[in-house]
């Protein structure tokens, strides 16, 4: 079971690894980018020993970085192994996924074989999952097309285990990364010869445009000419095959637009800020059938040395299993496992979002209207108040602390699996019973909190009242119906505040109004 700490390691995890993968696309060449792979992964993914065996033009593999020893890069580097010693590490691997794993049961068969290796001997592991010295693991990395272009070999877990199912998909959603930098590597070397040919003479001219012609139409991956300046500024001059593919348009049709035209209007700013030369985004562009796709955009300005800026020259690469791998890790970081509702870090996290440390009363102008206090950056933060609090106008953001009544009988009679099926029906309830800009969570066990903004005291008690009514129902679970009650407190929000005092203010209330229910009762009875 996850413990209450996972899902902020998981997310710490999660931001370094981002900004990892965020250096392998600064790098300036080809080498650099394969020392930053090899850094980042000891940097970002728990081992102390990274290599990066780029594949040659002869198909053999050099061990072309090394990282996290100096004694293994010493013996290492700048080595090779063949192609064929390669193919039978990564055939015989078990497959975890895109990786490949070689138990150090199996391994001892590659002792002797010419690649470069760093391994020592050791005992025999004494839990299951303990890494032994002579494990191998491996993350190959294959262009758009398929090609193998290098192969990530780790070692030595620092926390001495195999790496489980979330390390395993950072792993390979950085070495897919690693590849995209490496293919970018690739063809930001070949554009600048083809720029340094360009500067040349009109001999040279020519056959670097040649040159650029068949890197920009047989690239792998999305490339784009637009217009700079003047009335067609941005729009679309010349586009490659990878990029009619991508968005599903043909090229008669890409070029009457810009992308401006194709962006998704909520990435619109993103866009204009990543305008200039050098620039880098990441946005949705929208397909011929109305979908939208995630790409990683790259700018670069092809310039006249006389009359300036004359094209802008796009990289347009596909990230969409990325981005679908990193909503869906934040996703489970931030989300109850079983009900699917936000979770405790992820409730405060929103609820930290909407108050500031500063109370709301506390005034910001005592210049006599002369500007802000010395020091004190203008304040734009929309104070939450109280509905009772002066200056308001009755409403607040509303914070109700659901308790079930009964669920302990429940999950004692029945068993846990009928529990979570309980749960899983109240998450429900529920969600149907709040707007669509409300947020409602699990805060673990069988406790909720809903918080709903723009409420007076007798909408939050009414709203109280219908959710506890949609609760009340009886719920099927195989042939059975159960029933559990539900206790709410509301408590109010208010700047100055911490989301601890709000969320103790509002569980007060609930255990509050439990007693008094429990008290009405025994008096009727």
């Amino acid at each position: 079971m996850e413990t209450e700490t996972e899902p902020y390691v998981r997310l710490a995890s999660l931001r370094e690894l981002h900004q990892v993968v965020a250096q392998l696309n600064t790098a300036r060449s080809m080498a650099d980018t394969l020392q930053t792979i090899a850094d980042g992964a000891v940097a970002a993914l728990g081992f102390e020993l990274a290599t990066v065996n780029l594949v040659r033009e002869d198909g053999n593999l050099l061990v072309a970085a090394v990282a996290g020893n100096d004694s293994a890069e010493a013996a290492m580097a700048g080595r090779t192994g063949s192609r064929a010693s390669w193919e039978r590490r990564l055939n015989m691997g078990e497959r975890w996924g895109e990786l490949r794993f070689i138990p150090y049961t199996e391994g001892w068969v590659l002792d002797h074989d010419d690649v470069p290796q760093w391994h020592t001997t050791g005992p025999a592991p004494r839990y299951p999952d303990e890494w032994h010295p002579m494990d191998r693991l491996f993350a190959p990395m294959y262009a758009s097309d398929g090609e193998l272009l290098a192969v990530l070999e780790v070692d030595r877990p620092r926390d001495g285990k195999r790496p489980g199912p979330w390390g395993c998909e950072a792993l390979q959603l950085y070495a897919s990364q690693a590849a995209i930098a490496i293919s970018n590597a690739r063809l930001r070397g070949n554009m600048q010869r083809a720029l340094v040919r360009l500067e040349r003479d009109q001999q040279a001219l020519r056959a670097s445009e040649e040159s650029f012609r068949q890197a920009f139409e047989y690239a792998p991956s999305g490339m784009a000419i637009a217009e700079v300046g003047g009335d067609g500024q941005g729009r679309l001059i010349r586009v490659n095959d990878a990029l009619c593919r991508l968005l599903g348009r043909p090229a008669a049709m890409l070029q009457r637009y810009s992308f401006a035209d194709l962006v998704h209007p909520e990435d619109t700013g993103v866009l204009l800020r990543t305008a200039a030369e050098g620039g880098r985004a990441e946005l949705r562009l929208q397909r011929r059938d109305g979908s939208y796709v995630w790409v990683s955009l790259r700018n670069s300005v092809v310039a006249d040395v006389t009359a300036g800026p004359q094209v802008q020259l796009t990289h347009v690469e596909d990230i969409e299993e990325r981005k679908r791998h990193e909503l869906a890790l934040a996703h489970r970081a931030s989300h109850d496992s079983l009900t699917g509702l936000p979770n405790s870090a992820e409730l405060r996290a929103r609820l930290g979002g909407r108050i500031c440390d500063r109370g709301a009363a506390e005034p910001t102008d005592v210049f006599g209207g002369l500007g802000t206090p010395p020091g004190r950056p203008y304040d734009h933060h929309e104070h939450v108040l109280v509905p009772e609090a002066p200056g308001g106008d009755g409403k607040g953001l509303a914070v109700l602390f659901c308790d079930l009544d009964g669920f302990k009988s429940i999950n004692d009679r029945f068993g846990h699996v009928c529990g979570d099926a309980v749960l899983v029906e109240v998450a429900r309830r529920l969600e149907a019973g709040v707007r669509d800009n409300d947020t409602v969570a699990r805060l673990g066990g069988d406790e909720f909190v809903v918080l709903a903004e723009g409420l007076g005291p007798a909408d939050a008690s009414d709203l109280a009242v219908r959710l506890r009514n949609g609760i009340i129902p009886p719920i099927r679970w195989e042939n059975r119906q159960v029933r559990v009650g539900a206790s709410f407190g509301i408590g109010w929000a208010a700047c100055g505040m911490t989301t601890e005092e709000i969320l103790e203010s509002a569980d007060q209330r609930m255990y509050v109004e439990k007693r008094s229910r429990s008290q009405g009762r025994r008096r009727a009875g």
